[in-house]
């Protein structure tokens, strides 16, 4: 209640705080997850792999959980993530004059998921890099360790949550491609955005994204939306004017007499996301900024071991 209320007094999160105290309380319940016994100090090990030898693993760790992993050396445990943030004018939906924990935009949560991951990473010891787009390629860091690197990604973050969107239309394969150039070193790479492409560039999108794919890097794309007005289209029975945040167009109707026909549309669409995902090894992950960052970071755990 606390936090709630010194968030409340700002219109512009603290990300290094909300960051370490949203961090912090998911791996205090990471011992009721199947990532038990990573609570302590998880960085320094790994699942272990049959046919590895057995003289790295922790028996200590397997006697309190039942599970086998691997002790890891420092030098071992260093990777490299970059996280890609869509900055279109469609994430600043819905608009917030005040974004706090329960109360986020797409935006608001893709800069604090961002923040989180930062956050885990380093505690894992693992390099960063950060991409921005929007209808311009807004900024780029490439992967790096440190204090200094992390807060000046902060900062950057921080930014982002202050700027006023104009509605512009965003070619994201464009700066997808420009970012996959730019990556020459493998990397997991985590995109957050929400999808909201014409049919037409569709196909450019996934174009890009395989692109990101190349080198061996691994992408996982967090498909942000705001489940409740974005999906089952909860706007209330009154009339409503729908204004489309990159054109401009606008159209009045009652949402409840186009719910069923526009969630099956939807439907549809996501179903044809997903499957395009998996045919190109990318892994798609909802990211409903209603819900709270556990699947973030949890998907984060689980690729990470994958890649490593």
């Amino acid at each position: 209640m606390q936090l709630e209320q010194e968030i409340n007094k700002s219109e512009f999160l603290n990300l290094d705080l909300l960051s370490r105290q949203v961090v912090e309380g998911f791996i205090s319940g990471l011992h009721k997850s199947p990532f038990h016994g990573f609570s302590a100090e998880f960085a320094e090990h790994k699942v272990y792999n049959p046919g590895e030898t057995t003289r790295h693993i922790d028996w200590k760790l397997f006697a309190r959980t039942d599970k086998l992993y691997t002790k890891r050396y420092e030098e071992e445990t260093n990777l490299r993530c970059h996280l890609i943030i869509d900055n279109s004018a469609s994430m600043h939906f819905p608009q917030k004059k005040v974004q706090n924990l329960g109360n986020l935009n797409k935006i608001g949560f893709s800069v604090l998921a961002a923040a989180c991951l930062m956050q885990i990473l380093k505690k894992q010891r693992d390099a960063v890099g950060l991409s921005i787009y929007s209808d311009q390629y807004e900024y780029y860091a490439p992967e790096k360790g440190g204090e200094r690197h992390r807060r000046m990604l902060l900062h950057v973050l921080e930014e982002t949550l202050k700027q006023q969107k104009s509605g512009k239309e965003t070619n994201t394969y464009t700066y997808l491609h420009q970012i996959a150039e730019k990556m020459k070193r493998r990397s997991l790479i985590f995109l957050f955005t929400d999808m909201f492409q014409d049919e037409v560039e569709e196909d450019k999108l996934f174009e890009s994204l395989r692109h990101l794919k190349y080198n061996k890097h691994e992408l996982i794309m967090f498909h942000v939306l705001d489940r409740r007005k974005e999906f089952n289209f909860d706007f209330g029975d009154t009339p409503q004017r729908f204004t489309d945040v990159e054109t401009g167009e606008k159209i009045d109707l009652y949402a409840e007499n186009v719910k069923d026909s526009y969630r099956q549309v939807v439907t549809e669409y996501f179903d044809k996301l997903k499957l395009r995902c998996s045919r190109y090894g990318i892994k798609y992950v909802e990211a409903d900024i209603n819900e709270n960052f556990n699947k973030i970071l949890s998907t984060y755990l689980v690729e990470r071991q994958k890649f490593v």
